[in-house]
């Protein structure tokens, strides 16, 4: 079973019902129980046109729940209207959905977790990691979002700013491990971009290439995490650092400046600097500066604490990170590796290890036992 296949058909299927008078939350259901009943029979033999089939079986379902609450009348009209089987239009209502989901009866929250869950193909999960909640919270936040849309038209699709925040989310998950979820969120940014002209499009789009420009350095053959530091600067795709550079300064040229074009900036130092010791720090504590004022965010300051010990030696990194809530995710691991450079080599291993079992994920909690024991080896 090709589980990709039926993942990268959904957003279109779920698009069609949409076009076609099904509610979002109808919609989705009736595309979920036919990506069941697909997961069932198909493997005994898949249909010449997957996406038809899944169109044609998604919207008899959605008849069937139609018809078990709806008036006589109200289901004769559905039945009329019905789509005979056949091949579906080649027509792409992935950002669409996007923008559907960001409607404005949902907090942009709400409408983020959404599309996440409906479009983007994230697990409750996934989505609750994101945004540093418990899985219940993020559960429930979904399903009265689910309710919330089911009751309003889709005449009022939501704003940028929420569609480029999912959009965000879903090519990060991607970044740390499904390749091609990240890939089709750069998709979706490069056709935004197009259709809006619009500084912070320009500056996501420009911060996906960059970092995705990076991520063929980003493992070892083993799988293990290299840092940033230590990654073969040869192996990143230079096409994609030129464009994204140049798409950035472009954008920054408006003197607009958004979140996402400060995080470009800082990607493009980075990605600019021949080696890790040429890295301009300096100017990249400066860019941070300008991120935190305008998000104000924990995360943030928690990656300026980094850059400035980087720029003016670990004392000074530990100093920003003691203003932090030390409850903050990976702040011990930054901890760790500031007191590693200050010399403090048994409270780095320490903070080494309990990141580590804070780990989101294998590969870093990996990574993060190996930095432990490689500093206890030493002591």
């Amino acid at each position: 079973m090709n589980e990709a296949l039926l993942r990268s058909l959904t957003p279109s299927v779920l698009g069609i019902l949409v076009r076609r008078g099904a509610d979002f939350a109808a919609a989705e259901d009736a595309v979920q129980d036919a990506l069941v009943e697909a997961v069932r029979v198909w493997p005994d033999g898949p249909p010449k046109d997957p996406k038809g089939w899944l169109v044609t079986v998604a919207w008899r379902r959605f008849l069937d729940a139609t018809r078990a609450d709806a008036s006589r009348r109200r289901r004769e009209h559905l039945v009329d209207e019905e789509p005979a089987p056949g091949p579906a239009p080649a027509v792409d209502d992935t950002l669409q959905l996007y923008f559907l989901c960001a409607h404005p009866s949902l907090t942009p929250s709400s409408a983020v977790a959404l599309t996440l869950r409906a479009v983007g193909g994230l697990t409750t999960r996934q989505i609750a990691q994101a945004y540093l909640v418990p899985e219940a919270t993020m559960a429930q936040r979904i399903s009265r979002a689910k309710r919330t849309v089911s009751r309003v038209r889709f005449d009022q699709p939501g704003d940028v700013a929420t569609v480029l925040r999912v959009l965000y989310l879903v090519f990060n998950e991607g970044y740390s491990g499904d390749v091609d979820l990240a890939a089709e969120a750069i998709r979706l940014t490069r056709q935004l971009a197009t259709a809006i002209d619009h500084p912070e499009v320009a500056g996501l789009l420009a911060l996906m290439l960059l970092h995705h420009a990076r991520r063929a350095g980003r493992t070892a053959p083993d799988g293990s995490l290299v840092p940033l530091a230590e990654q073969d600067r040869g192996r990143w795709d230079t096409e994609s650092i030129a464009e994204g550079i140049e798409i950035l300064q472009t954008a920054l040229a408006r003197d607009r400046l958004g979140e996402f074009q400060a995080q470009a900036a800082i990607a493009a130092l980075h990605a600019d600097a021949p080696t890790a010791e040429e890295t301009d720090w300096v100017q990249i504590v400066e860019w941070y500066d300008e991120l935190t004022r305008l998000t104000d965010s924990p995360v943030v300051r928690l990656n300026r604490a980094v850059a400035v010990g980087e720029a003016d030696g670990p004392r000074a990194g530990l100093a920003a990170l003691a203003a932090l809530d030390d409850s903050l995710p990976r702040h011990a691991a930054v901890a760790a590796y500031l007191h590693e450079r200050d010399g403090d080599l048994t409270t780095a291993a320490r903070l080494y290890a309990e990141a580590a079992h804070k780990a989101p994920n294998l590969a870093e909690r990996d990574h993060l036992t190996r930095q432990a024991a490689r500093l206890n080896a030493r002591r």
